[in-house]
């Protein structure tokens, strides 16, 4: 356990994480039996190797999240007040 704070955009990068990591596991998995000459999976088994990509993208967004808060954070503005000329 870490007494580290959460900060915006930690959960999306996990989530993606962990989607990643099943689409790629599926991708071998479908891939596999190609190449030892097997019978094809079947089509939903396709369906989860994309989830790879998705994951890819969970994670981009939690990044750019979390990089946006540290910006924030560090030119001392609060984005949930606007700002004045």
């Amino acid at each position: 356990m870490t007494t580290e704070t959460p900060r915006p955009g930690d959960a999306l990068v996990r989530v993606g994480a962990i989607l990643f990591l099943i689409g790629a596991v599926a991708t071998v998995a479908t891939v596999t039996p190609l190449f030892l000459g097997l019978s094809r999976l079947p089509t939903p088994a396709y369906f989860v190797s994309m989830v790879m990509p998705l994951g890819f993208g969970v994670a981009l967004v939690g990044l750019l999240r979390s990089a946006r808060a540290q910006r924030v954070s560090a030119a001392g503005t609060n984005p949930a007040t606007p700002r004045t000329r």
